[in-house]
């Protein structure tokens, strides 16, 4: 499923070999992060946080101004990444997952860094 969303147009995946990925669909000037994993002996050392800056960058590139992902309500490690690097909720969708559990929408405006003058 994976390489066949790649094949998309506005679709792009970055990866820390055998350690992590995300994959991010854009459009316009908004992109949504479809899935950001780490394998669980590769946690808690700044790869997820690493590819996230990385996948804006990237985002940045293509002109997106914004981002947004969708998150568990009780995966509070992934929303203390999240908020730590700045997505805030947006909405939330009741019981989305099989589990029961609620999805939060998270966004963050993207900025570039203002030129500085030589």
């Amino acid at each position: 499923m994976i390489a066949t969303l790649l094949d998309l147009p506005g679709v792009f995946g970055l990866l820390d070999p055998a350690r992590a990925m995300v994959l991010v669909r854009y459009g316009a000037d908004q992109a949504e992060i479809l899935a950001l994993a780490v394998l669980p002996s590769a946690r808690r050392v700044g790869r997820a946080r690493a590819l996230l800056a990385a996948a804006e960058e990237r985002a940045k590139l293509k002109g997106v101004r914004e981002m947004f992902l969708e998150v568990g309500a009780s995966n509070a490690a992934a929303r203390a990444l999240y908020g730590g690097a700045g997505y805030r909720e947006a909405g939330r969708r009741r019981r989305y997952y099989r589990d029961g559990d609620d999805a939060l929408v998270l966004h963050k405006l993207l900025t570039t860094a203002p030129a500085t003058a030589a």
